[in-house]
């Protein structure tokens, strides 16, 4: 149990809990070197000593730790103290999105559509990286003051190309929110985050949840079977484009969806054009309802009791029925399962004896030159397949056996066809000078290689000398070499980008014109009758002055225009030379 004011490490010292989940508890901590605030995400003391827990509260760390963007909250450090194992992460003092919509109910569509361009602009880095997220729900999305979002929680977030993952690891997210395929049981992909994101989207702009049930079953089974709610029966007047949105956001085959969250974004970034405002309605292309609902009992065998939010009163527990049908369904399974393996281990077992074939044990060959291993097999009444796998090894010489498939000693009759695993050396990676250059881009370019990347922030003094992203320090000096496996620490300045003041009188329409145009930021100039500014100066902008600047972004700025005088033109030249008017 962490007590107030105990210290994690000796330096975070504990204020107060702030959150408990199903893997981690969170608290408000002080860090006593840098002297800020910071949330401390704890594992929870019966699950430290649980070797697949720890490994999965790990690979959140690694996985949130390489993103960095301004949606996105950032992760400090990663560490274990005393069989404590934690991740320390920026504190957000805001509120999350359920929140909002409870006090506020639907929100209006260009406070949706803000939101929903900063959440997939943070998810499309996320997706870049083959980073799915697997919970994104109102919960798990901050709102600050000042309107920027931060996606948080990045638990049970995995990079799909992790070899070491498997479809065990899947995990049901809230029920409300959950896709189609994790509902059928299948593992989740990119477009699996697109579906939640357009649930999400549905409930701010209605204030309610698409599907509701009496239990999480029935739920679940709304996602896969039911067409999603007219959202015009709620908002006659909604545009097209934002139907069209989500429609597509929640189709049931992921086929018809976003092919990830940048292509959702760039979609939002358009919709409230009056061009589009009257687009046709999306047809899909793929049949939509194509899962098989009789999977959903095991998912759900596998999932915490306590599947959704308590704050959810409609969302109830698993009910006794549901289990009773649950464990039958698993019961006719499992039987299926063990006569399967009986047949085939008899199979197995009597193929040598009907076909009264001797088996013969597999040479070791490990270490063997490719043409001497050959001929050792070949010798010994085995045939070699056509193709070969080469694989790096330190230990082994290139060109040399690192194993074979079947195994060295294993059984096997006669002609069976082996497969040799060649190695070819200790290949090395020659690390260059990357300083200057984007992180995203080397990180992606290493990790290709099969380098292990980590990206770090650091202070610096004057950051108008850097651009956003742009790698300063590299852990490795250029010209050193790595092997596969290795990692090579990216350092990038922290820097967060924010509107200057545009009504201080030191920029032009055109100055800010160039200014949103290097940000992708979207203007919306608007020119008013006044004679309480000069004539072309901007007395308004809707961002405030160190507002940070997120791409995608709409900037809206008030450009004030002289008032003619309606009895000017009227007034003769005689009559002015007169002076009576």
């Amino acid at each position: 149990m962490i007590m107030k004011g105990q210290k994690i490490s000796d330096r975070y010292q504990i204020i107060k809990s702030i959150g408990e989940g199903g893997m981690a508890n969170v608290y408000l901590a002080y860090d006593t070197i840098l002297d800020r605030n910071v949330a401390v995400k704890l594992l929870r003391g019966d699950l430290a000593t649980d070797e697949k827990f720890v490994r999965r509260f790990q690979r959140e760390a690694l996985s949130a730790s390489s993103l960095n963007h301004p949606n996105i909250v950032e992760v400090y450090d990663v560490g274990e103290d005393n069989g404590d194992y934690y991740i320390v992460m920026e504190y957000i003092e805001g509120k999350h999105l359920k929140e909002l919509i409870k006090k506020r109910g639907k929100l209006t569509v260009s406070e949706v559509v803000d939101i929903m361009l900063q959440i997939t602009d943070g998810m499309s880095v996320a997706h870049d990286s083959y980073i799915i997220h697997r919970d994104i729900k109102p919960q798990n999305i901050m709102i600050l003051e000042n309107g920027i979002v931060k996606i948080t929680d990045f638990g049970i977030a995995m990079a799909m190309n992790a070899t070491q993952l498997t479809q065990t690891n899947s995990v049901m997210g809230s029920v409300h929110y959950i896709p189609p395929e994790q509902a059928s049981g299948k593992g989740a992909t990119l477009q699996s985050d697109i579906y939640s994101m357009g649930i999400v989207m549905y409930e701010l702009l209605t204030g309610k949840l698409p599907y509701r049930g009496e239990n999480a079953v029935e739920i679940a089974l709304k996602h896969l079977k039911e067409a999603m709610p007219n959202i015009k029966d709620e908002l006659p007047n909604l545009p097209n484009s934002i139907e069209n949105i989500i429609l597509k956001a929640t189709a049931k085959n992921p086929k018809n969806r976003y092919a990830d969250a940048r292509e959702m974004h760039e979609d939002l970034k358009t919709c409230l054009d009056d061009s589009r405002a009257r687009e046709k309605r999306i047809e899909f292309k793929y049949p939509e309802n194509n899962f098989d609902d009789t999977k959903i009992s095991k998912m759900l065998k596998d999932t915490p009791k306590k599947i959704v939010e308590e704050e959810e009163p409609i969302a109830k527990q698993i009910t006794k029925d549901d289990l009773k049908k649950q464990n039958k369904v698993l019961i006719v399974l499992a039987s299926i399962f063990t006569g399967l393996v009986v047949i085939i281990t008899s199979v197995v077992l009597l193929i040598p004896v009907i076909t009264n074939e001797k088996e013969i044990t597999v040479p070791d060959v490990t270490n063997m030159a490719i043409n001497d291993a050959i001929k050792k097999l070949q010798d010994s009444g085995f045939k070699i397949s056509d193709e070969q796998q080469e694989q790096s090894s330190s230990d082994i010489l290139e060109g040399h056996i690192i194993k074979t498939n079947p195994a060295a000693n294993s059984k096997r009759t006669k002609n069976t066809v082996i497969t040799l695993y060649v190695s070819i050396g200790d290949t090395k990676i020659t690390i260059e000078n990357y300083l200057g250059k984007n992180y995203l881009e080397i990180k992606g370019a290493l990790e290709a290689l099969g380098l292990q990347v980590l990206i770090e922030k650091r202070e610096v003094d004057d950051a108008t000398q850097y651009k956003d992203g742009e790698i300063i320090e590299q852990s490795v000096k250029a010209d050193e070499k790595l092997s596969v496996g290795d990692t090579i620490t990216l350092y990038i300045p922290n820097i967060v980008s924010k509107y200057p003041d545009f009504t201080d009188g030191s920029y032009s329409v055109s100055d800010v014109e160039a200014f949103c145009t290097e940000y992708n930021i979207k203007l919306n100039v608007e020119y008013t009758p006044t004679n309480d500014y000069v004539e072309g100066s901007i007395y308004y902008q809707d961002k405030p002055k160190d507002y940070t600047i997120i791409a995608g972004q709409s900037l809206k700025i008030k450009v004030a225009q002289s008032v003619e005088d309606p009895d000017e033109d009227s007034c003769s030249e005689e009559a002015r030379l007169a002076g009576l008017c």
